[in-house]
């Protein structure tokens, strides 16, 4: 199983509801073809580098998932027919990307102040 990533730009009209319904809608077509879910981020309404559909912006999501090429296929199947997105993309992961995403995901310790180093 390859791991992958899909970001989708929902439309931003939506209700908060609309959209984490939308959102639990392509999960569940995830985990009925078979894929294992690693991570998912909502990244709220954002500006668009362009209009799309005559909108300036949009909801971001990411999924991040393992899966065959087959469960990929019926995502973006799934995401062409559903009217409330405006954009996704796919893209398959490196192991370089892999471990650049469980990376980004710990959280981080915090720096010492410049007045605790002097100290020292």
């Amino acid at each position: 199983m390859n791991q992958y990533e899909t970001v989708l730009i929902l439309n931003p009209v939506l209700t908060e509801e609309m959209v984490r319904e939308a959102v639990m809608k392509f999960e569940k077509v995830l985990n009925e073809n078979g894929a294992e879910l690693v991570h998912q981020a909502h990244w709220g309404l954002r500006k668009l580098a362009y209009p799309i559909r005559k909108k300036a912006t949009g909801f971001y999501h990411l999924y991040e998932f393992k899966a065959n090429g087959l469960a990929v296929d019926k995502l973006e199947l799934e995401l062409r027919r559903d009217e409330r997105i405006l954009r996704f993309l796919t893209v398959s992961l490196d192991k370089y990307a892999v471990a650049y995403n469980e990376s980004r995901r710990k959280p981080r310790a915090p720096k010492a102040s410049a007045t605790e180093e002097v100290n020292l």
